[in-house]
């Protein structure tokens, strides 16, 4: 098969992956147009369709899907195969994607990860900063970064911080206006700012603890968000008690913008682990990014 055609595996197997010709265009360096050229030449040279085109997504044809499924994991193995040549150069270089929150992006990987990137030049990392949940193995992440008691059994996952604690919190002017809560049942009282969660699409209970054991309290107020950043702002406001891990409320707690309540009820939990797939030969950058992140010393509860 000719050089060309290989290229229009590699554009074929990237929109069937991505449903989208604008973002696997995005992910290839090439314009739309010249994807959907080289797309539509590589149909016309099998004479089948391979991709079904809407005006709102792509999918692959059952002719499509078989050929994503017989060449894709090959296409895989070629790439990681080329990863792991960087072992032969002075400095290691390739690509590692990782996908994670966007506040331990802020607070923990990037502060982290500065040295290593200062160092090693010819390593790339692309972050996917959001607040679901994503597959790393379907959407082809080297790593994820979740808290430790949400990741899958199969994964391999190293604690990258601290344990965490949640925090209630609001500003004075709320409690101005409202009394202190002493307990979690009395939040049933109060204006309370709900998060909606990605994944699953419903309403978070608010979890506390206390020796008494485990308490869900599901909370009632005027706003709803599935962004952690606006149920801080909202909180700041006055318009309610939010509740959070206590490093999202980055220094307004110990800045006094917002008072922290309910504080004997809310223990440490596990903090945020890096995990991944299995893997026999790691690239030698995804090696020296799980090095960078790794926790020196003993975790702090």
């Amino acid at each position: 098969m000719a050089r060309r055609n290989l290229n229009d595996l590699l554009s074929f197997v990237t929109v069937a992956r991505e449903g989208s010709f604008t973002r696997a265009a995005a992910q290839l360096g090439v314009t739309q147009p010249a994807l959907s050229q080289a797309i539509s030449g590589l149909e016309e040279r099998m004479q089948i369709r391979l991709l079904t085109r809407t005006t709102r997504s792509v999918s692959p044809t059952a002719a499509g899907e078989r050929l994503l499924q017989s060449v894709g994991h090959r296409i895989d193995e070629i790439e990681a195969e080329l990863d792991m040549l960087t072992e032969l150069r002075d400095k290691p270089a390739g690509t590692v994607r990782i996908t994670c929150g966007p506040n331990v992006l802020k607070t923990t990987l990037l502060p982290k990860l500065t040295p290593l990137l200062r160092e090693y030049p010819d390593i790339q990392i692309e972050f996917d900063a959001n607040h679901g949940f994503r597959d790393i193995v379907a959407d082809r992440f080297d790593a994820g970064v979740r808290l430790g008691d949400t990741i899958d059994k199969d994964m391999i996952a190293m604690p990258i911080g601290p344990k965490l604690r949640m925090a209630a919190a609001a500003s004075p002017d709320y409690f101005e206006r409202y009394p202190v809560p002493l307990t979690p049942h009395d939040l049933t009282q109060h204006q309370c700012i709900n998060m909606r969660m990605v994944r699953s699409g419903g309403i978070y209970v608010w979890e506390f603890d206390h020796e008494g054991g485990e308490l869900n309290v599901r909370v009632n107020g005027q706003l709803t968000f599935n962004t952690s950043e606006h149920v801080v702002d909202a909180a700041l406001a006055g318009l309610g008690i939010a509740f959070l891990p206590e490093e999202e409320f980055g220094s307004h707690i110990k800045e006094g913008r917002l008072v922290r309540v309910l504080e004997p009820w809310c223990h440490p939990f596990p903090g945020y682990y890096l995990y991944y797939p299995s893997r026999k030969q790691p690239s030698p950058a995804f090696s020296l990014v799980v090095d960078a992140l790794r926790m020196k010393g003993k975790i702090q509860g």
